[in-house]
């Protein structure tokens, strides 16, 4: 069943494995014609594992998220399985390679070919048949740079963390994060997509390095506040260790709004489970979303099996009836 007249067009923001399960569902509503466009756009931040070694020793953004986007969007077909395990696989063994994953090298040698980052990435794409479009969030490699409290001389100090692997570790709590560099250069094709989208997606996923970065680089805050795209916030199921230590959901979106205080949301996306009973949690939830202009839509959007992890085709169901009802 289509959710409008006609299908949307919908942007998705993240990384790492929470872009990964939000693309898994979006690709769903593009088989069904739900969504008849869909763009990521993808963190390129890191600096760890195989990624991190590919950044330092070529200058590349770093490949890992780009990839397992692009690995989400395969089709359910034996092509689309088949490429996707290829794309995801990570060499064993003791030499060198170790630890690096085929489809990392396999992004890394066509920008060397092709000389065009996005360019490469399309051609990525068609070779796995990919039910989207997969960009970077930036056309030069960054760093995350955080203000930590509790791991100074006193508790009460801020300690600056640098780089998105110190950042998601760190064992103080984060009080504000940024960029270096600070105004990193867009690609126009992310501007346009973010300007012409029906819907824009935010999370899930971890929230100071993979989700509120796309609202610190000027050019992409400034698309998303103009855009007249709906922003769908989908909140994580529980708080991260290290790096949300303590959150609640409504800590999320007042971090959210504390970066990007002129954002406008359309609507917050939280699990039924994990809210719980706790009638004081959901109303401060409650507080904080209509604070931001949006509307709170409690659904059921975790694994059955209890794990912090999103269904994607329960989180599929319920992009589905979000945007049905507009």
């Amino acid at each position: 069943m289509r959710a409008q007249q006609r299908a949307q067009a919908v942007v998705a923001l993240g990384g790492g494995h929470g872009l990964h399960t939000s693309l898994t569902a979006l690709r769903m509503l593009v088989d069904d014609l739900t969504v008849d466009e869909l763009t990521a756009v993808v963190t390129v931040a890191d600096n760890g594992g195989s990624s991190g070694r590919l950044r330092g020793e070529f200058g590349v953004l770093p490949p890992g998220d780009l990839r397992m986007a692009l690995a989400a969007l395969c089709g359910d077909d034996a092509w689309g399985d088949t490429w996707a395990r290829v794309l995801q696989h990570r060499f064993q063994g003791d030499g060198e390679m170790r630890g690096h994953v085929v489809g990392n090298l396999l992004i890394v040698g066509l920008w060397e070919l092709l000389g065009d980052d996005v360019d490469a990435l399309d051609w990525v794409g068609r070779l796995l048949g990919a039910k989207g479009r997969v960009l970077p969030m930036a056309m030069t490699p960054m760093d995350i740079t955080a203000e930590v409290r509790g791991i100074g001389t006193h508790d009460d100090e801020l300690v600056t963390v640098r780089g998105q692997v110190e950042v998601a570790t760190t064992d103080g709590t984060i009080a504000s994060v940024a960029l270096e560099p600070p105004d990193p250069a867009v690609s126009p094709i992310v501007l346009d997509k973010i300007g012409e989208a029906d819907w824009a997606v935010l999370g899930p996923g971890s929230w100071f390095t993979s989700v509120i970065p796309h609202l610190l680089v000027p050019q992409l805050r400034e698309a998303l506040v103009k855009t007249d795209a709906r922003l769908i916030v989908v909140l994580n199921l529980e708080e991260q260790q290290g790096e949300t230590h303590g959150f609640g959901p409504a800590d999320h979106l007042a971090v959210l709004a504390e970066h990007a205080p002129d954002l406008q949301v359309h609507t917050v996306l939280a699990d039924r489970a994990s809210l719980g009973d706790d009638a004081d949690q959901l109303d401060e939830l409650t507080a904080t979303a209509a604070a931001l202009g949006a509307r709170l839509v409690i659904d059921d959007v975790a694994m059955a099996d209890g794990s912090p992890r999103h269904d994607p085709a329960l989180l599929a169901a319920a992009y589905a009836e979000i945007m049905q009802s507009g």
